[in-house]
């Protein structure tokens, strides 16, 4: 379910647009397997761009969310990640959920669609549970 209309990108429009309560979407670095099959939003260029953060900032602008899930590993391998994705769900009613990246691997093969940015810092990756706005 959309909240405002900030994003340029048709693909990503529409599957926010398409997205319901407790789809999951997924945003990703450069490096994540997506399942074969899987709805791809391939937004990298360049290797850094565009960045995690501002592809999840686009993404978060527009979706309403309940839950979020990341590696474990972001903790030790990228903590200036989870650092900043703390920051930005800080206001929500929910703690970010961490487990193991195998986990994370096949819990992300249920997903409505991913969002894949240029990152190239390990593990910049989030599991977005969807929400509603009311």
């Amino acid at each position: 379910m959309r909240k405002t209309t900030t994003t340029i990108n048709p693909a990503l429009s529409r599957v926010i647009s398409e997205t319901g309560h407790t789809d999951l979407i997924v945003v990703t670095d450069a490096g994540l397997p997506i399942p074969t099959g899987s709805e791809r939003i391939d937004l990298a260029y360049r290797p850094g761009a565009p960045a995690f953060l501002d592809v999840l900032d686009t993404v978060l602008a527009e979706l309403v969310v309940e839950g979020a899930t990341v590696s474990a590993e972001v903790a030790e391998k990228s903590p200036e990640v989870l650092e900043a994705l703390r920051e930005r769900f800080a206001d929500q009613d929910f703690e970010i959920e961490l487990i193991p990246h195998v986990e994370f691997k096949a819990l992300s093969q249920n997903a409505r669609a991913f969002v894949r940015s240029g990152e190239f810092t390990p593990y910049a990756n989030v599991i977005l549970h969807a929400g509603v706005a009311y």
